[in-house]
């Protein structure tokens, strides 16, 4: 099959009928029409027809060495710089089709995958680990173009230092049985971005401190298993019409929690299982970070491009790029802005072959990226506020301009230099990304993509080497060095 094109994705979807609960009801008859869903669907369609845009699609696309048939470069395993400047360029044009807006693009699960199979031969031997079924899956999903999401979160019950789960039912996902067919899963995780509407489920754990041996897996499922449900929250879509919420109606990735009824994940789906030294080491042994971290920087870079994009039209709208400090808010964002087109740039630069022989991106200036984003992308949704101030108030809706009330509209809400309508469209566009129920949900991502913003700056400090910079210090000053 190779890569598919939207239609592919939405009729494959649709006969998939997974169980997902929305507002207390079942969804019964065809998800890609529901409307907490349309909008967001018919978005990644369009992103799968880009593969097959003749302009890009040898920019999007590369030949499988198994079919012969062209699959998506989101799985290509790098093996030269030369290959990770094609999985930047191709993530690129679908962050650009999103304006970066899309979180959980296909593209971001398709990499944490093939960060999985690279590295596959570190369970070589390990015990209750099978390597194969990673390439297994890897080489299913990349041959039929397979889409993903992922939880790893356990509910959060007691966020304390040492709390350990004590119920007579499992809360947090775990083994409660076995038998020949595979692993049997009672619990739930939490925030599976797109959950439900997928072809399927990527659950992992990543620390041996919040969960005993029962925890300690890692396996992939199809989306309808058995016992399988997503219990999403509520939609953030405002509305159908793309004046009125030009972004919620086209990206609103709804979050699930996941739920696990007794669900039979079969043997050769299990990647590992109740082995902690594994769940603990494996998700840093694999790569993950490199890429993961390198697929979202490049997103990111691209989203910050779309808000510096509507500040300055925000400013040339009503004539304020006079004043000095609207010039320093506008180069923060410049600075952020460049700053992690940089360290992208870096981390390729200094890209190294694994012990496997693939090409990871360089760590350290993409866990910098990863420490920086978090805190200014708020900064940045609050400039876009206080740039548009009032006017972020002030904005009619599409069928107000339709009305009798037109002619006050085009009198009243004029711009410098945009009319009425023109003026009103772009200051909901601003609106909907730092000001509504969606813009919000955006601020929240991206703060905690990566987890605790704490943690984060702990593991870059701990990570981070600094013997030869206190060496130089020890020989400025002639002490002798006890190593």
């Amino acid at each position: 099959m190779g890569a598919i094109n939207g239609s592919d994705f939405i009729n494959r979807l649709n006969t998939l009928k997974n169980e997902i609960w929305f507002d207390g009801e079942k969804i019964e008859g065809v998800i890609s029409e529901h409307p907490a869903f349309k909008g967001l669907l018919q978005t990644k369609a369009s992103l799968y027809d880009l593969q097959h845009d003749p302009s890009i699609k040898h920019e999007m696309t590369i030949t499988s060495p198994v079919s012969g048939e062209p699959f998506g470069l989101s799985y290509l395993q790098p093996k030269t710089k030369e290959d990770l400047l094609k999985r930047r360029k191709m993530i690129e044009h679908w962050a650009r089709h999103t304006s970066g807006i899309m979180g959980r693009s296909p593209d971001y699960l398709n990499t944490v995958l093939m960060s999985f199979a690279s590295a596959a031969d570190y369970l070589e031997g390990k015990e209750n680990c099978f390597p194969q079924n990673i390439q297994a899956l890897y080489e299913l999903a990349r041959e039929k173009d397979l889409s993903f999401t992922h939880t790893f979160i356990s509910p959060q019950v007691n966020r304390s230092l040492f709390y350990i789960e004590n119920t007579n039912e499992p809360i947090a996902a775990k083994i409660v049985g076995e038998n020949e067919e595979g692993l049997i899963i009672k619990g739930a995780r939490l925030l599976a971005t797109q959950g439900g509407i997928t072809d399927e489920l990527l659950v992992f754990s990543v620390s041996k401190f919040f969960f005993d041996q029962d925890e300690a897996f890692a396996f992939s499922i199809p989306s309808n298993t058995k016992g399988l449900k997503f219990i999403c929250r509520d939609t953030f879509v405002g509305g159908e019409s793309s004046f009125d919420h030009p972004l919620s109606s086209r990206y609103e990735e709804m979050d699930s929690i996941v739920v696990f009824d007794n669900v039979l994940v079969p043997w050769d789906r299990v990647f590992y299982y109740r082995n902690e030294e594994v769940a603990e080491n494996f998700i840093f042994q694999c790569g993950f970070h490199h890429f993961a971290k390198h697929q979202v920087l490049t997103r990111q870079i691209v989203k910050t491009e779309f808000i510096l994009g509507i500040a300055e039209l925000l400013i040339e709208t009503i004539n304020v790029s006079g004043y000095d400090h609207i010039q320093e808010k506008m180069s923060e964002i410049i600075i952020g802005l460049e700053t992690m087109k940089a360290l992208l740039e870096k981390s390729e630069n200094d890209a190294t072959l694994d012990e496997w022989g693939f090409m990871r991106p360089n760590i350290v200036p993409l866990k910098v990226a990863g420490n920086i984003f978090p805190k200014i992308y708020p900064r940045f949704s609050e400039i876009i506020q206080l740039i548009g101030a009032s006017g972020m108030i002030s904005i009619p809706t599409e069928k107000a301009f339709q009305s009798s009330i037109r002619t006050d509209l085009d009198q009243y809400l004029q711009a410098a230099t945009k009319t009425a309508e023109e003026r009103v469209k772009i200051f909901r566009l601003a609106w909907d990304l730092t000001m509504s129920s969606f813009g919000t949900r955006q601020t929240q991502y991206e703060r905690y993509f990566f987890g605790d913003p704490v943690r984060l700056l702990s593991d870059l400090y701990k990570s981070y080497p600094k013997k030869d910079y206190v060496k130089t210090i020890y020989n400025f000053l002639n002490i002798q060095t006890k190593e």
